[in-house]
């Protein structure tokens, strides 16, 4: 990590440095969580030390207050014109940052603890509706079949092989996101290591690398063995354990936009799906449907890889309407009376 990254100089820069180094080694935070951060550092480091506060360094440190950071506060709502969102983003890290330094002596209490933060409105998960996805999966069929990959194998290097093995890694990423719950970064990172067909799971390395093991229906199984076989077909060599599980068709392993790419265009076309197409948006529709299906939401929680019931409890919100109509079908006072 360069110090340019931050516009101030030595002590300061040290400990922006280590707190990052903190966050990435010790917390173990995702790649796309540590550059968050970093990001959100360097702006507040920039705004002090070029806006009208003027503070640089040591000066900076002791003038870690809560008179200060309110008015950080105010220049991301008013200037920069943030959303409630962001600046409680802003504040979480620096708060981060302000209890590494209590833990280093370098501040004697936490001031953006004293920071009343903005309203943020409660947004419940869009979620698929169960039938939408069974549409997707019934359209996509013949991509996942032994047919498709006879016809692949048959000729890889062809414009028709090219499209037959893409159709089936897109209903491939689309399987795992839904069926599993998994993260985009999950996702992306598994490799043939990661599925136990003897025991039928798969070993997710999740937030904070925690491992959870998810089990694997027998369809899902049978279509991850097919798609590999298409996949040994492509890259023509043995595969090791360490190989990425899904690669694209020219061999690269998949990457951020190309997922979110993948699920607009795998989703787009299918009826009673108009909201957010992305990964996430599949996460929350399995944890949906497993909840309106009776499943325990402890269970849930551990699929997800939550590490707070609360975070799993969301999805609660979601299946009011099925509430509404078991109430209606069992409470005694909701009934209505027969002539």
């Amino acid at each position: 990590m360069e110090s340019s990254l931050f516009p101030i100089n030595s002590r300061l820069v040290n400990l922006l440095q280590q707190y990052i180094i903190y966050v990435r080694d010790i917390r173990r935070y995702s790649s796309r969580t540590v550059q968050l951060y970093l990001e959100v550092l360097n702006s507040f480091a920039l705004w002090a030390a070029e806006g009208d506060t003027g503070y640089g360094d040591e000066e900076l440190i002791s003038a870690l207050t809560q008179p200060l950071l309110r008015s950080y506060e105010v220049y991301l709502l008013d200037e920069r014109k943030s959303c409630p969102r962001t600046v409680n983003l802003h504040l979480s890290v620096l708060s981060g940052f302000c209890d590494f330094l209590v833990r280093r002596n370098a501040l004697k209490s936490n001031p953006v603890k004293l920071v009343s933060r903005p309203k943020v409105e409660k947004r419940l998960p869009e979620y698929c509706r169960q039938e939408s996805m069974e549409q997707y999966f019934s359209s996509s069929e013949y991509y996942a079949s032994v047919e498709a990959l006879t016809v692949f194998l048959h000729s890889p290097a062809s414009k028709n092989g090219k499209e037959l093995y893409e159709r089936r890694l897109s209903r491939l990423v689309v399987s795992l996101l839904y069926g599993l719950g998994l993260r985009r970064s999950e996702l992306m990172s598994m490799t043939l290591s990661n599925v136990d067909f003897g025991r039928k799971v798969v070993r997710i390395t999740g937030k904070g690398n925690k491992m959870r093991e998810i089990p694997l229906v027998r369809s899902l199984c049978d279509e991850i063995r097919l798609y590999l076989k298409a996949l040994e077909g492509l890259i023509g060599e043995s595969m090791e354990s360490k190989t990425p599980l899904l690669l694209t068709y020219t061999g690269r392993p998949l990457y951020p936009v190309y997922v979110d790419r993948l699920i607009k265009k795998e989703l787009g076309g299918v009826e009673g799906i108009t909201g957010r197409k992305s990964p996430h948006v599949l996460r929350h529709s399995i944890a949906t449907e497993l909840l309106n299906e009776g499943a325990d939401i402890y269970s849930i929680k551990e699929m997800l890889g939550h590490s707070s019931l609360a975070a799993t409890q969301v999805y609660t919100h979601n299946s009011i309407s099925k509430l509404k109509q078991a109430y209606a079908q069992a409470h005694p006072r909701a009934k209505e009376k027969k002539d």
